[in-house]
């Protein structure tokens, strides 16, 4: 071999040698900050311990409550789809006490845990919120702070870990609600929650209808109303006054709620439910 070849075989092996070394030490092209904040949202959702006795449907148990929930769930999957679901879901009683919170978080549970179906629950009964105290969450902001101050609605959901349940919680307690209720952001929030997520069912927890107007307010904002009637509660002209003006809307139908009829076939611990 030549002194040339050498010197050339010599330079080639050199170049090699400094390409290697330039590959180990250039430093990897960070991840984008965006992708970095949904995969750590993803690994810090850790679920919810949920231990309220009333709700049943967070427990892995076949009990006949939970049994009636999923026959609810059912119906109302079947009932809203269609060519024009109707995703975004209000759940009302003409009176308190009734159980329509419960009725709302145990029907939320149940579409979460299901495979096909994301749910958010959004606590709108801002005179006296308990969605939180139920799941035993603390939140610092919620629909309040989104109407009243303009919050980005992502920066007041909670995401629970259990199933594919997102709970946008009242945020606090006012004392008149109907005027941010009417406004037009809520209706905005209503519409792009609606048309950000079709195939989400978006379920609203409102006050009792008959003593105050914010039921009525968010009747005309949502796509249907699921009323509860507690066996015993309410008094029946009251039920059917309140159910009257609830038919001007989309009235899906009524939860018959701690009917003693089903104690007897089933269990004590419903007719406490």
């Amino acid at each position: 071999m030549s002194r040339i070849e050498e010197a050339l075989k010599k330079a080639a092996q050199q170049r090699k040698q400094s390409r290697e070394e330039q590959a180990d030490t250039v430093p990897q092209t960070p991840a984008p900050a965006s992708l970095k904040r949904k995969v750590s949202a993803l690994l810090d959702v850790v679920p919810l311990k949920i231990n309220h006795l009333m709700l049943a449907t967070a427990r892995d148990e076949k009990t006949a409550v939970v049994e009636e929930y999923n026959k609810l769930r059912s119906t109302l999957i079947a009932l809203t789809s269609g060519e024009k679901p109707l995703n975004t879901l209000m759940v009302t009683s003409t009176v308190s006490e009734e159980g329509k919170t419960m009725t709302a978080l145990n029907l939320a549970i149940s579409l979460a845990k299901e495979h096909d179906h994301t749910v958010l629950l959004v606590d709108a009964d801002l005179r006296r919120p308990s969605i939180h105290r139920y799941l035993d969450i603390q939140p610092e902001v919620g629909l309040v702070h989104c109407l009243r101050d303009n919050l980005p609605i992502e920066q007041a959901l909670i995401k629970t870990g259990v199933g594919k349940l997102v709970v946008l919680p009242a945020g606090e307690a006012i004392k008149e609600p109907v005027d941010l209720l009417s406004s037009g952001r809520m209706k905005a929030i209503v519409k792009e929650l609606k048309q950000r997520y079709p195939d989400r069912y978006v379920i609203f927890d409102t006050p009792p209808a008959l003593p105050f107007a914010d039921a009525g307010v968010l009747a005309g904002l949502v796509d249907t109303t699921l009323f509860v009637v507690r066996e015993g509660k309410a008094k029946l002209e009251d039920i059917v006054e309140t159910l009257e003006e609830f038919k001007r809307h989309h009235l899906l139908g009524v939860v018959f709620n701690d009917a003693h009829s089903f104690v007897n076939r089933q269990s004590y611990y419903y007719g406490n439910y």
